[in-house]
Order: C-alpha cells, then sequence, then structure tokens
C-alpha cells in the first residue's frame, strides 16, 4: 500500500511525534507506514485523515500486488 503520510505531514508541519500524539501511536508507527513496512486499521487510517482532513483514498492507495 502506498502512501502521502510524509507529504502530507509536511504540508500540514507535523513532526511524526506529532502527529503520533494526535492519533494514539508510537512515533516508530508512523515511521513505519511511511516506509510502507506497516499497514494501518481501518479505523487508524480514519483517524489519520480526519487529522489533515481529507479523505483515506486522498493519503492511501492501493498497489497492484495488494
Amino acid at each position: 500500500m502506498k502512501n502521502t503520510l510524509k507529504v502530507q505531514r509536511a504540508i500540514h508541519n507535523f513532526t511524526q511525534e506529532e502527529l503520533a500524539k494526535r492519533i494514539g501511536v508510537s512515533r516508530q508507527t508512523i515511521n513505519a507506514m511511511e516506509l510502507s513496512k506497516y499497514v494501518p486499521s481501518t479505523v487508524l487510517a480514519l483517524k489519520i485523515a480526519r487529522v489533515f482532513g481529507l479523505k483515506v483514498e486522498d493519503i492511501f492507495t492501493l498497489e497492484e500486488e495488494d
């Protein structure tokens, strides 16, 4: 799964730590998502989208192999 998490964080001027605190996860979880090593749950993806004021599909997209 591809994502624009790092780009969205930059646009909103959030550090990984700040985003993590807003959605209730660790900074390491944010890092893993940005590196596509961790796929968030639906609830977590919805929380992230809400923080950025976007739809989940604006942040996360499926790749062919998914």
